[in-house]
């Protein structure tokens, strides 16, 4: 996939399947691995402060995208009085799912994480039938009430409750989904682009969140952690910040190939990977046969989901009455 080739797609042209796939597949992945990588840095090395990690997946973002456009190997639109306009509210929606989604991980285990997390796929569904006029069949919203099921099994069985955690990850739901919708809209490749996106997106927010984590004295507790000289902690901290950017471009780069909603599907697969894996990483997961009933529940109710979303996807469309003039 070529550097400028997300931007240089034909508004109206349908993407190749290939590059579809890709670009799905490559969102999996940074998903996958930015959960665990996560996870390792906020509760196994107990680094104190979300907010601070999440700055530096914005700082390199911001970094990375800059010294692109100044080597001429992308380009996106130069700065105008009218961007923030046109991206608004982008770059609220990225810094909340940023700063609520490290939050959470920090706060849950990873399969309760994981099953919090389905509440992305119902909200994104209400979001695309009010914001985008989206239709979807039965099936589709009864696989959703299995998640959401599921989801509440799970949840009234879990012996590691946390009402922040569980506050972190709703939120995060509300921003993903939000993020998703509005990144569809807004992305006209005439305009921002993919690139200008997510660069704006960053550099908007990286000094109101610097600010905000001056204010809550998050900066001083990182200052002082004592993990800084350790090679171990170090590398996984900036493949972190490293895999922010790629986990942010790859969605962007999903939802423009193929819709919000499918960047949900891939998103809810991965989860599954998350969930039985998450009960052996981390050491913060309780087991008890309810909560482990609900996670199964939820899971498979994700899995028809997913299913049906993509048997409906390859149906062709029945011709319109204007199609049939033509």
């Amino acid at each position: 996939m070529s550097a400028q080739q997300a931007d240089e797609e034909p508004a109206g042209a349908a993407p190749p399947p290939l590059l579809r796939l890709l670009s799905a597949f490559f969102y999996g992945t940074c998903s996958f691995l930015i959960v665990l990588v996560n996870k390792t840095v906020l509760t196994t090395y107990r680094f104190p402060s979300p907010m601070v990690l999440g700055i530096g997946q914005m700082a390199t973002t911001i970094l990375i995208l800059y010294v692109s456009k100044f080597s001429k190997i992308i380009h996106f639109p130069d700065f105008d009085k009218s961007i923030p306009m046109k991206l608004f509210p982008l770059p609220l929606l990225y810094v909340g799912n940023h700063i609520s989604g490290l939050t959470s991980t920090s706060k849950l285990s990873l399969p309760m994480f994981t099953v919090l997390r389905k509440f992305t796929i119902p909200l994104t569904l209400l979001l695309e039938i009010i914001i985008l006029g989206k239709r979807y069949s039965m099936g589709i919203i009864v696989s959703v009430f299995a998640i959401i099921l599921g989801a509440f099994i799970a949840a009234g069985s879990d012996l590691s409750f946390t009402l922040e955690g569980y506050t972190f990850v709703l939120l995060n739901d509300i921003f993903t989904a939000a993020n998703g919708v509005y990144t569809k809209q807004k992305m006209d490749p005439k305009e921002l682009g993919t690139y200008g996106v997510l660069f704006y997106n960053a550099y908007f927010m990286v000094i109101p969140t610097m600010i905000l984590s001056f204010s809550t004295g998050d900066l001083q507790q990182v200052t002082d952690f004592k993990h800084w000289t350790n090679f171990l902690f170090l590398f996984q901290f900036l493949l972190s910040c490293f895999l922010g950017f790629l986990l942010t471009y790859s969605a962007v780069l999903c939802s423009h190939y193929n819709s919000a909603l499918t960047t949900s599907v891939v998103g809810a697969f991965k989860n599954i990977s998350i969930a039985y894996i998450g009960m052996l990483v981390g050491g913060d997961y309780i087991f008890s046969i309810l909560n482990f009933i609900g996670l199964n529940i939820c899971m498979a109710g994700g899995l028809r989901y997913s299913f049906l979303t993509l048997r409906d996807h390859k149906k062709p469309k029945q011709p319109t009455d204007e199609e049939n003039v033509s």
